[in-house]
């Protein structure tokens, strides 16, 4: 009589089983979402190194805001309206930093008109600190060709 060991493995037959081949979607379905949910992109399709740079400077040109008045919405028209024809994901995520500025700038004169209250001393700095963490975290997801979109952003332009 033999005894079987409990812990031994049955053998394998690989020819029993069909090879296992994973399936590779296409680069442009593989994009991954964008940070904050919200509207799909209006582009499809994969990013030039070109595209992805420009992306870039679209959003961390509003970073010039902190130096110039108004430069946060300025800089960003300017690269936008430069470059839209030329590129959808460039025409889009300038579109998306435009509003976003536009609402910025918007929340900081509402917080300067309630300085005087005591309100605007509370969520101005917060605006600002917000808006610098989200202007770097859209132009990095730029440069990696993902199409960012802001969490708090009055669409303005479409």
């Amino acid at each position: 009589m033999s005894t079987r060991n409990p812990f031994d493995r049955p053998e394998y037959d690989s020819s029993e089983h069909e090879a296992f081949e994973p399936v590779k979607a296409p680069l442009e379905s593989r994009q991954p979402p964008s940070p904050f949910g919200g509207d799909e992109p209006a582009w499809s399709g994969g990013t030039s190194s070109d595209e992805r740079t420009w992306g870039m400077a679209v959003h961390l040109s509003a970073l010039s805001g902190f130096l110039i008045p108004f430069g946060n919405v300025i800089a960003p028209l300017v690269i936008w309206m430069l470059q839209e024809d030329k590129s959808r994901f460039v025409d889009d995520q300038g579109k998306e930093s435009l509003n976003f500025q536009i609402t910025v700038t918007i929340a900081s004169l509402v917080d300067a008109l309630t300085f005087c209250i005591g309100i605007g001393v509370v969520l101005l700095p917060l605006v600002l600190v917000a808006s610098l963490v989200m202007v770097i975290i859209a132009g990095v997801s730029a440069s990696q060709g993902i199409a960012y979109r802001y969490p708090f952003n009055i669409r303005l332009i479409n």
